[in-house]
């Protein structure tokens, strides 16, 4: 059995003109999760992890701009 690394981010998560809402991610990761269920089907072992996509630097951004309000 191959082990295999996975990161989902960036467009896996989250489209570049999507908002960034729940139901929007929730979307694109159905759109995504049939790929990998094939990967676990042939054999491999999955290990997924976040890709660091717009999702931590918009989390970045918004602790940056709370900490010059503060």
């Amino acid at each position: 059995m191959t082990r295999l690394v996975v990161a989902l981010g960036g467009n896996a998560i989250q489209r570049a003109h999507d908002r960034g809402t729940w139901s929007e991610a929730v979307r694109q990761m159905r759109r995504t999760v049939p790929a990998l269920v094939d990967v676990v089907r042939a054999g491999h072992e999955l290990v997924v992890t976040h890709g660091n996509g717009p999702q931590v630097g918009n989390l970045l951004r918004e602790a940056e701009l709370g900490a010059a309000e503060t």
